[in-house]
This record gives C-alpha cells, structure tokens and sequence, in this order.
C-alpha cells in the first residue's frame, strides 16, 4: 500500500484531522440535493411530522453505513476506501471491480454531474456560461455535438480543482475545508431567517395521516432522502492520509454526518414555515421558492449563489476523496500501471487525480453522464451491501485482527445497513430493469479488464525476476 511502500519511494502524508474527516464528510454529501430534492419527499409523503421522520431516518441509516465502515477503515487505514474492504474479504477480485465501475461511472460521473450543475448555477450569474450559449457544436459520424457555456464551466471548475490537488494534501483540503464552511455558514443563515422571519405557513403536526398505504410512499421518499445523503463515504478513501486513522475515521464520519443531519432539519423546518406539504411537493426548485416567498426576487438570487457554492465545495470534497480509490489499484498491478506514482515533491497521487479528470471532463462534455449515472445506482448500492456484508465476514475469518474501532451496534447496525442497501438494489430491478441490467453490464465488463491486467503484472514479475 501507498504507505507501505519502499523506504525510499515518495509515500502519502498523514495530515488530516478530525475536524478534516468530519468536513470532507460535510462536503461530499452537502451539494444541490437539499435545494432540490426536499421536494420529492413532500410529494410521497405530505404531511409535516412524516417530511421530518423521513429525513431522520435517512440520517439513522447513514449513521449505520457509517459505523460499519468505520470498523473497516480502522482496520485497513490505507488509500481506497471500499477498494481495501472488498479486497480483503472477497479477493482482489472484487475490490477491482468496485474499483473499475468507480473509475468509469459511479466517481467520474458523478463529478460530471456535479460539474454540469455547476454550469448551470454559474450561467445565472454570468451569461456566458449559460447553458443555453452553445459555445461550439460539430457533427460527428452524424452524431451531433453541441457545447454550451455550461459545460465550459463545469470543465473549467474540474481542471483548477484537479490541479489545487495535484500541489498538496493541505491545498486539497484546505479549499474543500473553506468550501464547505462557507456552505454551511450559508445554510444557517436561511434557516435562521426562516425560524425568525414572520411564518406564511404554520406546520401542522397533528393534522390527520394520509390514508393510503404509507409502506411504498415511504419508500419512494428515502429514494431521494438516501441520495442527498450520498457521498457520506467518502472519507474512508482518505485513510491513508490520516493521522490516527482508528480514531479519526469513525469519528470525522460520525460527527460529520449528525451536522449534515441538522442542516437538513433546519431546512425542512424553513420550508414547512413557507410552504404547505401539498405546495412543498409541487415546485421543482424548493429552495429557491421558499426564499422568494420569504424575501423577495432577492431571496431566490441568494439561494441560488447558495447553491452554487454548495456544488463547488461538494465537487472539491469528491475530486479530492475519489482519486484515492486507484492507487492502490495500480499499486496492486490491477490499474493503469503509471497510476500507483506518488508525486515526489507534492506526495499526492497526482497521476490518478489528472486521469480522473480528464475521464469527468470528457463525460461532461459528452452529455453523457446522467445516463451514465443512471446505471451506476444499481452499483452502487450493491456494492455499499457487500462491504457491510464485509464486517460480517473479515469478523469470523479474522477475529483476531487489531480493530481499533469495533462497529456500534455490531451486528444489527451493520445488517441494518446491509438490509437497506439490497432493499435499494431490489427497488432498482424492479423500477428501472433495463438500465440495471446495463449497470450490471459495465460491473462485469472488469472481468475482461482485470484478467487483461493480471496477465501483465505476471509477466513484469517474471520479467523482473529474471
């Protein structure tokens, strides 16, 4: 591993704190998610004690993902994250294929997408960015082609935060840091003008339940509740980067995760004190809405400068955490050979963060990564299933192990969390079988790919040996 290397190779720096682990936790998940998405839970669920109880229990069972990966990242504190989990209790294998589906959609897509919202926030702003300019367009192989100024910006946000991070850890970090104190700072202060500001709508929590079945219209809403939650994860990739990992890991995740938790009760506290459930369900920009009904045109300006700075930090904190996941690859022989450097002077593994960016940038312009993205969700809760699968596994085939964190709860935290993650993969066959199907496709498509890089570490091997 990177911090297991040679004595005389470049090895990564253990810098990162608590308070690090818990903002990048901050900054993966906080995006446009609570903006936008609040509005889909009100629409399952229309009443304000059920909005709330959703939210809180998306919160509960982040903090169960977040305890079972803490046991693992205590044990295996390298750079990978779930690379390392998968790898130690399955093989090589199956680490290589959370890896390779991580490299060609779930990571790089979503920045690609985190960067195409970028755009369009900035195009309010500064018209040449807007997605509407068609900054230049071609037609290829009869395919047309089409690049708007949205697309410029989002590629230009991934080409200077890729570089911020190839100069240093401390770079990295400390512009997420900034990032995602700003955005928080910015949260509470719409919440707080929403608690004090005169209430256009009065939250009734005792008003009668809906009388249709709640079990599938609660289901539908801890679809979009889990994914403004996603990215909570993240950190794990940065172990090998932490100082006293077995502390910091779990913790930096737990605190972490009860802050976004806040942050997004405030805000549905802001909304049901603007909206009705009924009208909260029915705007597609419920941030936005909310601000204009409490302060005016200017209200909805605010939120959207909000917005954009909320998907900046949010695209820093996963350009910083995602690239880590293909070091160890490399470093293992199952990767882009040149991908497993340190950089000898910045000690960040700068070649895999320029592939990562150059693979986001060309999804971003492709206009491709919303579909792809689409297959991914099928990946990626299979995958959180079989790394919670994992603690179970790695504590009955190694129960001597050093674990300087032993999950909360163990086992019914972790099979909680295993339990909800395959009730998504099922959710997912069932609404969506075609698209998982070809999420399935992209997942296997590493077989090929792994049997291709394996042959040719054996062959350097046998060459070196000789």
């Amino acid at each position: 591993m990177s911090d297991e290397a040679t004595p005389h190779a470049p090895t990564l720096v253990r810098a990162l704190g608590t308070w690090d682990t818990a903002l990048v936790t901050v900054g993966a998940v906080l995006g446009s998610a609570i903006f936008l998405a609040a509005s889909d839970v009100a629409r399952a669920l229309p009443h304000p004690a059920l909005i709330l109880g959703a939210w809180l229990l998306g919160g509960l069972l982040t903090l169960a993902g977040g305890f079972t990966y803490g046991e693992l990242g205590a044990m295996f504190p390298h750079a990978g994250g779930q690379y390392h989990y998968l790898k130690e209790a399955y093989g090589t294998f199956w680490g290589f294929l959370f890896g390779w589906t991580a490299f060609l959609v779930i990571m790089t897509g979503g920045l690609a997408a985190l960067a195409a919202g970028f755009g369009e926030y900035v195009g309010v702003f500064l018209p040449f960015f807007a997605t509407q300019n068609v900054v230049a367009s071609a037609s290829i192989l009869g395919w047309q082609w089409t690049l708007n100024g949205g697309q410029v910006a989002g590629v230009l946000a991934l080409v200077a935060l890729t570089a911020i991070n190839v100069m240093g850890l401390r770079a990295g970090t400390g512009l997420q840091n900034v990032f995602t104190l700003v955005k928080i700072g910015s949260i509470e202060v719409l919440a707080a003008l929403g608690l004090v500001l005169p209430a256009p709508e009065v939250p009734d929590f005792t008003a009668q339940l809906p009388t249709e079945s709640l079990l599938p219209a609660l289901g539908i809403a801890m679809i979009a509740v889990l994914w403004s939650f996603d990215g909570w994860y993240g950190a794990t990739a940065l172990a090998g980067e932490m100082r006293e990992p077995g502390r910091t890991l779990p913790r930096g995740i737990f605190f972490g995760t009860l802050l976004v938790m806040g942050l997004y009760g405030l805000m549905n506290l802001l909304y049901l004190r603007t909206l009705s459930p009924v009208a909260m369900g029915e705007t597609t920009r419920i941030g936005e809405t909310a601000a204009g009904i409490l302060l005016g045109p200017s209200g909805a300006r605010l939120v959207s400068l909000a917005v954009l700075v909320s998907i900046f930090g949010c695209l820093a904190s996963t350009v910083l955490y995602s690239a880590r996941i293909y070091l160890p690859m490399a470093q293992d022989g199952v990767f882009f050979r040149a991908l497993a450097e340190i950089h000898p002077r910045f000690r960040t593994p700068a070649q895999c963060l320029v592939a990562q960016g150059v693979w986001s940038c060309l999804l971003t312009i492709s206009g491709s990564y919303e579909q792809l993205y689409t297959y991914a969700i099928f990946a990626v809760f299979l995958f959180h299933a079989a790394t919670g699968v994992a603690v179970l596994v790695l504590r009955r085939t190694r129960p001597d192990a050093p674990r300087p964190y032993r999950a909360w709860g163990y086992p019914v935290v972790p099979l909680v969390f295993v339990l909800t993650s395959l009730a998504f993969v099922a959710n997912t066959l069932l609404e969506k079988p075609l698209e998982s199907a070809i999420g399935l496709g992209i997942v296997l498509l590493g077989a090929p790919a792994y049997a291709w890089w394996r042959r040719h570490a054996v062959r350097r091997e046998t060459t070196t040996v000789r």
